[in-house]
């Protein structure tokens, strides 16, 4: 399917040669008389020599405990000799996490620590699953008929509580998270890198593209604007805590129309339609560029 997105497709721009010292291209034979004079600094050169910037050339190298430079004495290590430190492996120390150990959740900036954020409906929070709290709800509402309908997970409660360990057994490209609305309960968010994602073999997804899937959990929440209101306010924590995503990205089945209206509603745009290979869906975006003005 040809791509929707003109500027993902937009190739290198082409680079002329342009010959130190002139504002065109080189012509061909002669010389360039305004050719500019490049002098390396002094502790650039030093470098060289095996010196440290601003050291005395005449004066001793430094030298390690065999007797030859090393970087643990200030020295530089001679090129072409093999690293001190294995490729891959960092010896730096590891920084120091206020909320502990970091996890898996690393590849999506840990949404369980982004916080609450107010919204038109009222104060909105991500909360990690946990399975031994959260199953007996999640697998509540996936038994909602109209949910069962295109998250195909209702049934025992042991299909639920296998896709929730699925979903918390991975690298941490997805992560569940119930959504607490002035601290009810009342909705099933997976934040997800969509650029890791099989999704992205049916778009042309960019680095850090973040995806989303959202039920809302009861009947009564649904068809008054809630949607909507939440899939803005969680695009936009995505976009306010992931600095390196310029767009939120979802794909709601094709026939279910309301989700699709409310991705509409919370400032998402019609990308495309996709042949996923269990559903026709709606490829919905949020840009970062558009933030402000849908």
């Amino acid at each position: 399917m040809p791509p929707t997105d003109a500027s993902a497709d937009a190739g290198p721009v082409p680079v002329h040669p342009v010959h130190p010292g002139r504002s065109g291209p080189a012509e061909d034979g002669g010389d360039c008389e305004d050719t500019l004079d490049l002098r390396l600094p002094a502790d650039f050169l030093a470098l060289f020599a095996g010196q440290a910037p601003g050291e005395d050339r005449d004066a001793p190298a430094r030298t390690g405990a065999t007797g030859t430079p090393g970087p643990d004495d200030g020295g530089v290590a001679p090129l072409g000799d093999a690293p001190s430190v294995p490729p891959g492996q960092d010896l730096r120390p590891a920084p120091q996490d206020p909320l502990g150990p970091l996890d898996t959740l690393d590849l999506l900036d840990r949404p369980g620590t982004w916080g609450p954020t107010e919204t038109p409906v009222g104060t909105f929070q991500l909360v990690p699953v946990r399975v031994e709290r959260d199953l007996p709800v999640i697998t509540r509402w996936m038994n909602d008929p109209a949910v069962t309908a295109f998250w195909q997970l209702g049934g025992p409660q042991t299909r639920t509580e296998d896709h929730l360990r699925a979903q918390l057994a991975t690298d941490g490209r997805s992560v569940s998270c119930l959504g607490s609305l002035d601290g009810t309960p009342m909705s099933y968010w997976e934040i997800y890198r969509a650029d890791l994602d099989p999704l992205a073999r049916h778009y042309p997804a960019r680095p850090h593209d973040t995806g989303v899937h959202v039920l809302i959990g009861d009947a009564a929440d649904r068809g008054r604007g809630l949607g909507s209101a939440l899939l803005r306010a969680v695009a936009d924590l995505v976009l306010d805590h992931r600095p390196a995503c310029a767009r939120v990205v979802a794909e709601p089945d094709l026939r279910n129309t309301p989700s699709v209206a409310a991705f509409l509603g919370a400032g998402f745009r019609y990308a495309a339609e996709l042949d996923l290979p269990a559903k026709r869906a709606a490829l919905m975006m949020r840009d970062r560029s558009l933030r402000h003005l849908m």
